[in-house]
């Protein structure tokens, strides 16, 4: 159970991803601008960590992070602030999947809610498998349960790191 005894707040977790533009930069506006969202406080924000990109090897490698964070807004409402805030910072959403980006932010957790529905899935598709991910979630909610999936702990145990390293610790 997620669950914040913070005012009766819900848990989550939110992805943070960039490769363009000044990536490092990128996520810590985005952490900044996420703070600022009405009805959400900040609880835990990993470490800056450095990945390959996932998909099309043609473009620059990834900075990742993980922001643990209490909030009273519905889920959705949370998704639609963080794609705001995408489009704040440059995002461009284009049809390729997996592609450059200036800033992607993914709802990865939210309570110990499952959510299926077009635009939103909790937890987040892949997450169960992918390092950059896992990683920095593990080292900010190293107990957490994840919904229909396991312990993060388990989770992480079968994911290689993939040359995941360190960029910048928090």
């Amino acid at each position: 159970m997620m669950q914040n005894s913070t005012s009766g707040r819900i848990s989550a977790y939110i992805g943070l991803g960039s490769n363009l533009a000044n990536p490092v930069e990128q996520i810590k506006s985005a952490r900044g601008a996420i703070t600022q969202i009405p009805g959400l406080q900040e609880l835990a924000f990993s470490s800056l960590y450095h990945s390959a990109p996932m998909g099309p090897q043609d473009q620059p490698d990834y900075v990742n992070a993980v922001m643990g964070i209490a909030t009273d807004l519905p889920p959705i409402e949370l998704l639609r602030c963080l794609q705001q805030i995408e489009n704040e910072q440059g995002r461009v959403r284009k049809d390729q999947r997996w592609g450059a980006r200036t800033l992607d932010l993914d709802v990865l957790l939210y309570g110990d809610q499952i959510i299926d529905l077009a635009d939103l899935i909790v937890p987040h598709m892949g997450l169960a498998d992918r390092a950059f991910v896992l990683y920095p979630l593990f080292e900010i909610a190293p107990h957490i349960q994840v919904p229909g999936k396991g312990t993060i702990a388990d989770l992480l145990a079968k994911c290689p790191r993939n040359g995941l390293t360190i960029l910048e610790h928090e």
